[in-house]
């Protein structure tokens, strides 16, 4: 307990450091308050947004956005990279579409979505899923195609059927790349949101960040960047409890 308290502790002093630094900074007049207002006023913006209900209204929509986003993406990618990883001739057929769309950023989607979807949630959720996408996808392909040959062997002069290879070889083996990618694709996912919130729906942090700018109240700008920021922290935080959870048999984890 007290190992993790000190854990804590390093967390904590860079970032408290950082605060010092600032709110000293803009204290003096070194900055001006609507370049840089002092945390104070960050705190302020964020304690009235609390208050009025719309930093929860806002954070739920954004969050609401990127879990269907995010769960869309994974529904589609995780099969199709599992049978891509496991399929040479599958691999050969799709891969070359798929690394010519892969390197096109979902903000580039952005007139189409609207144009197919109109304004609203839906635009919104499409760009995201294609944002989270792609790194689950390349993380499931590359994570089978990487599977010990020699456990894939082992299990098949053992009798293993394929439904047996997949569920006690092939997928657990892929684990780790897979929730890797997973990761990597909740990250994409909170990106694309804030853009697209600026553009296709009416609220969102997002949208509050853009009102804000509009309005130069640079306290809400960076108060919605921080709840952004926890909450990718958050779900973050989640996935790698999971990850820890569920892969306590890989030599990799600690």
């Amino acid at each position: 307990m007290a190992g993790r308290f000190l854990q804590l502790g390093y967390s904590l002093l860079l970032p408290l450091i950082v605060l010092l630094a600032w709110q000293w900074a803009a204290q003096a007049g070194w900055v001006s308050a609507i370049v840089m207002p002092a945390p104070t006023s960050v705190a302020r913006a964020i304690g009235a947004s609390l208050r009025s209900g719309e930093l929860l209204q806002d954070a739920a929509a954004s969050l609401g956005r990127v879990l269907a986003g995010f769960a869309l993406g994974t529904a589609l990618a995780l099969p199709l990279g599992l049978l891509m990883g496991m399929s040479a001739l599958l691999h050969k057929i799709l891969n070359p579409v798929l690394q010519v769309l892969r390197p096109i950023p979902p903000i580039a989607y952005i007139p189409m979505a609207i144009v197919w979807f109109g304004i609203g949630n839906a635009p919104a959720i499409f760009l995201i899923t294609i944002g989270a996408f792609f790194p689950i996808l390349l993380s499931t392909t590359t994570g089978v195609q990487h599977v010990d040959k020699i456990h894939v062997l082992a299990a098949r002069n053992m009798g293993a059927g394929r439904y047996t290879l997949f569920w006690r070889i092939i997928l657990p083996a892929a684990s780790p790349a897979i929730l890797n990618g997973m990761r990597v694709g909740i990250g994409t996912a909170f990106i694309v949101v804030i853009v697209a919130e600026m553009i296709a729906v009416q609220n969102g942090l997002g949208f509050r960040i853009l009102e804000a700018r509009e309005y130069m109240w640079s306290d809400k700008i960076i108060a919605g960047m921080l709840i952004i920021g926890l909450l990718g922290l958050a779900i973050d935080t989640c996935l790698a409890v999971t990850s820890r959870v569920l892969l306590r048999w890989h030599r990799g984890l600690h």
